[in-house]
């Protein structure tokens, strides 16, 4: 008998959105009436808002949701939408009790059979919002390339991700909502070249694997890399990579080879945490990185409520692994404990993932664990600093109101860190940045030593220092200064590019400059800078563009209030930036 080809099943080209409640079995566990019908109504708002963006609910059953959409701009744009909207449904829940989502947008290929789509293209959008933040959206490459310069939003860029059952990696962006944010999100500069060893010791840390499946686990594995990273870059002996660099490889997707040589460092940390009963055990290897080789290997087994002892350990066994001559008073200084209070700790552990986010909303919450860490043990200095700088954040992004009074209290805060801990670098470094924008320059700039004096190895100080430096009128210390923090911290984001920037403005290196700011992934709150730089170069057209682009992303901006903001030494170096915004036709 004759076999008849089966039909083709049609196909189009679609955005994919896949959202699913984080944590459903959880909160189901806890409070099933709550959970059912505050996911009942949060699939509701999916199903009455679709249409609107130009798409339709495939199905929405259960804790999950799979839609369609003609264009990935508004499949992005009907994903924040429902973000926005549901974070507003739980803000009189309590956080327990809140039913959050995560979202992934694909746009491929599908097949579209009775209704229903099918195909990898719809994995991808399913893998996708695993890789989200509960309330947070993630996006492949084909979204981003369609959305990034036509949606108001910040792109974290994640790397090539290895999504289940996906035959090839997927480069993979979260999505920042608040765009002004973007410049401090992490972003590979891939177009450089190979990075060459230092010529001492070279180490990452890479992210701790919690084993266990706690939340409190999740926040103490991520504490354990942080603080051991911190701690190892006390050591003059190392080179230690920034944490912000190693954590982007917190889903291992690399090889150790291939992670050595796109952070430039020989030797690698990694390790794990198991909860058992009442005991922790951490164990944790050091590893070649260019021959995978395993150097020095340990286990520690403490009770729970041990756990913060583990740290000097750690870091005693991998800082004589690497480098033997260690001062012992450096050592000690090194190792000196932060608190003894495991609530405590692991608050400013959930303050620091909040204050990451680099959001207006997480940073009031990120605040208030800093707050409460501070109450239960007064004397934690790290509580008091990172209070401080969720200030400076309010005040740079004008989050919140006060102006003034803002740095007046974050400055009375990095005092306190910095007096309970003088150990302490990141107190010196809220302390000089509070400084330079109350315009105490000379302050500002031995605060920043002071700070690097404790911790040669933070790129972040380094950094800030910079900026500093450029706006006392020493651009060229400040250029030198950022190569270094951008080598100890190859994922530098986008304000690194700022300050180097700004500091090629201040040296009349106008085309080096634009050069520099075209570079970050987001330009957004580099338009000042290119509309300064375009208008002294007469290139008065893509000068005015810049200049209407900053009036989009800050439609009060003026010029009399950036005057006042710019914590410029020198008189000069502030007329020169105000004249070239002033060309650019803004007043």
């Amino acid at each position: 008998m004759e076999k008849h080809p089966q039909p083709k099943l049609p196909r189009k080209l679609a955005a994919v959105l896949f959202a699913d409640v984080q944590g459903y079995s959880r909160l189901i566990g806890r409070d099933e009436e709550t959970t059912h019908r505050e996911t009942t109504a949060c699939l509701d708002l999916f199903r009455s808002k679709v249409a609107d963006f130009g798409g339709r609910i495939v199905r929405a059953i259960g804790d999950s949701v799979l839609a369609d959409m003609q264009s990935a701009v508004d499949a992005v744009k009907f994903a924040a939408e429902m973000q926005k909207a549901i974070a507003e449904r739980n803000l009189d829940l309590p956080v327990e009790r809140r039913v959050e989502f995560r979202i992934g947008v694909n746009l491929g290929d599908i097949i579209v059979d009775q209704g229903e789509i099918y195909g990898d293209s719809v994995n991808i959008a399913e893998r996708l919002q695993h890789l989200a933040y509960p309330g947070g959206i993630c996006v492949s490459k084909a979204v981003h390339e369609q959305v990034q310069a036509k949606l108001a939003f910040g792109y974290e860029f994640m790397g090539a991700q290895d999504l289940k059952n996906i035959v090839q990696p997927v480069d993979v962006y979260r999505v920042r909502f608040d765009e002004q944010a973007s410049v401090a999100l992490p972003h590979y500069h891939a177009e450089e070249k190979p990075l060459e060893l230092p010529d001492r010791p070279s180490v990452a840390v890479l992210p701790f694997q919690n084993l266990s499946q706690g939340e409190q686990e999740i926040y103490l594995s991520d504490g354990i890399t942080d603080d051991l990273t911190i701690t190892l870059s006390k050591f003059r002996e190392l080179f230690v990579i920034s944490r912000n660099s190693a954590f982007q490889y917190k889903l291992r997707n690399r090889s150790v080879q291939d992670i050595g040589r796109e952070l430039g460092v020989r030797y690698l940390v990694e390790g794990s945490i198991l909860r058992l009963g009442s005991r922790l055990r951490v164990t944790t290897q050091l590893i070649e990185a260019a021959s995978g080789q395993q150097l020095w290997g340990e286990r520690f087994d403490h009770y729970f409520d041990e756990v913060l002892h583990v740290l000097d350990e750690l870091a005693v066994s991998v800082a004589a692994t690497l480098a033997q001559q260690i001062a012992s008073e450096e050592r000690r200084r090194a190792l000196q404990a932060e608190t003894d209070n495991l609530e405590a700790y692991g608050l400013v552990l959930r303050g620091q993932e909040l204050l990451f986010l680099h959001e207006k909303g997480s940073n009031v919450m990120a605040r208030q664990h800093y707050e409460r860490a501070a109450q239960i043990d007064p004397g934690y200095a790290r509580a008091y600093a990172a209070m401080s700088r969720t200030l400076n954040y309010a005040w740079r992004y004008s989050w919140e109101e006060s102006g003034s009074r803002l740095l007046d209290r974050a400055l009375d805060l990095a005092q306190q860190a910095v007096h309970l801990d003088e150990y302490d670098a990141r107190g010196y470094a809220e302390l000089g940045f509070v400084h330079l924008y109350k315009k105490g320059h000379d302050a500002s700039i031995a605060c920043y030593e002071r700070g690097l004096n404790l911790n040669p190895n933070d790129a972040d100080l380094m950094a800030e220092m910079a900026d500093a430096l450029a706006h006392c009128g020493r651009p060229e210390a400040a250029v030198q200064l950022l190569h270094k923090a951008m080598r100890l911290n190859p994922y530098y984001p986008d304000w690194y590019s700022w300050n180097l920037g700004g500091a090629y403005h201040q040296m009349r290196e106008y085309e080096k400059a634009i050069e520099i700011v075209k570079r970050m992934q987001n330009p957004a709150e580099g338009r000042r800078l290119l509309a300064t730089c375009y208008a002294q170069l007469g290139r008065m057209d893509e000068a005015r563009a810049e200049a209407a682009e900053v009036l989009r992303v800050h439609p009060e901006f003026s010029l009399v209030h950036w005057a006042e903001v710019q914590p410029d030494k020198n008189p000069e170096d502030l007329e020169h930036f105000i004249e070239g915004l002033r060309k650019a036709g803004l007043k």
